[in-house]
């Protein structure tokens, strides 16, 4: 039997910092839908670590589908909901409602258009109050950009013209219009950083 499950080294590494972030923000209870779940290890490892919260992953591509239904079934988590196929970009999210949502690198690994959608959707779905988490990597003005983050950017656009590390300004402005304040920028392992939203 083909095992579906993949893999990404750097949730080793990330996947308790960002838990420990969430810790601070998430509500005690109700929906947390996170966008672009990629192989599903950060959702389970959130399932885990928050079980009185419903988690709902989502992505766009089939084989991360695959992988994330493959570690909920080998994983048995009663609060982690069958993956829904999400694309940031789409005007009608399979989700209607949620308390909190979640985008871990997608920002960077994705069109400039993903980040306008996931501001967009985000702000129809969440109520006054309720979370907006982003984690990745940033530039930030006045701030040295780190090399690692300048080659992984260099290497991004390679790969494809439309991806890139964002200004985090940019991202702020776009979540503002969508009716989000900053509340938090915090500092987390390999030069990312994890952002904090509010819905207004």
């Amino acid at each position: 039997m083909t095992d579906h499950r993949r893999s990404a080294p750097h949730v080793a590494r990330n996947a308790e910092p960002i838990a420990e972030v969430l810790h601070d923000m998430l509500p005690a209870r109700g929906l947390v839908l996170e966008v672009a779940s990629g192989t599903g290890e950060h959702v389970v490892h959130f399932a885990r670590a928050f079980p009185k919260l419903l988690w709902q992953p989502s992505d766009p591509e089939p084989a991360a589908l695959r992988s994330i239904e493959a570690w909920r079934a080998e994983t048995g988590l009663f609060n982690l909901l069958p993956a829904v196929s999400l694309d940031a970009r789409a005007a009608e999210w399979p989700v209607v409602e949620a308390d909190a949502v979640l985008c871990i690198n997608m920002v960077h690994i994705s069109p400039w258009s993903a980040t306008v959608g996931l501001m967009r959707g985000a702000g129809l779905l969440l109520a006054a109050g309720a979370p907006l988490y982003l984690y990745g990597a940033y530039r930030q003005a006045g701030v040295e950009t780190a090399p690692s983050n300048e080659a992984f950017d260099a290497d991004l656009r390679a790969r494809n013209p439309e991806w890139g590390v964002r200004d985090l300004e940019a991202v702020v402005a776009e979540a503002e219009g969508r009716g989000f304040r900053l509340e938090r920028v915090a500092p987390m392992p390999a030069n990312n950083l994890s952002l904090v939203f509010r819905k207004a």
